[in-house]
């Protein structure tokens, strides 16, 4: 299974990349949003990778962030929806938006990803919105690609060039404002949906200001 590539843009296509890694070049797909996020040729790049293998197709996918790919795959486990569907989904939401929507059961946000109607739209989020505290968890999106690799260059043909990641800034106040309101013993559910609220109203919230924020909304009304 490959999970991770790091390597150099060699062109962007209408919905992949070819990323070269050290003289062997990768077709990744990803959604319009990855794409849009991504450096221009020539640039250093690292995506989280999925492979799926089929009877007559192996095809790989590239995500930002962990929490991008982890809501790709629940996606699929979804009845009616595949890896064209789960990558509509992302390219229109983005993987907090999809994190969001379904914490919340906003089906009609699903629906706007390209080609999905509102059956299938209400499907995903009936099945998947006990798994959303468990992704929310995992943290918010990824800083710039740019930012999580540096290219070091050596005369040595083996080795250059290459793409070494290094540690990004993590937006842990998500993660942490779910876990403080779990402490106190609210379920995973009405947790991850007042901190999906939350963050819609106000999205550069600190960790404290999340967890004031999302206990606001969980306080008995009247």
């Amino acid at each position: 299974m490959i999970g991770k590539l790091s390597g150099r843009i060699d062109y962007k296509g209408d919905d992949h990349v070819l990323i070269d890694v050290r003289g062997v070049g990768y077709i990744v797909h990803v959604s319009d949003r990855t794409l849009a996020s991504l450096p221009g040729p020539g640039e250093a790049v690292a995506l989280y990778t999925d492979l799926i293998v089929r009877e007559d197709l192996m095809q790989l996918h590239g995500f930002l962030s962990l929490t991008e790919k982890e809501w790709f795959r629940l996606l699929m486990t979804v009845q009616g929806i595949g890896a064209k569907a789960a990558t509509a989904i992302l390219g229109a939401l983005g993987a907090d938006g999809v994190s969001r929507a379904i914490a919340l059961g906003d089906w009609n946000a699903v629906k706007a990803a390209k080609g999905l109607g509102p059956k299938t739209a209400q499907r995903v989020v009936n099945e998947l919105k006990d798994k959303a505290p468990t992704v929310m968890a995992m943290g918010a999106g990824a800083a710039p690609v740019a930012d999580d690799v540096t290219l070091v260059e050596s005369d040595d043909p083996v080795t250059a060039p290459m793409a070494r990641p290094r540690p990004a800034s993590a937006n842990t106040a998500q993660q942490e404002a779910l876990s403080a309101l779990a402490n106190l013993g609210y379920a995973p559910g009405e947790a991850a949906s007042a901190v999906a609220t939350a963050l819609g109203d106000a999205p550069d919230l600190d960790t404290s200001g999340l967890i004031r924020a999302a206990l606001k909304l969980l306080a008995p009304k009247g």
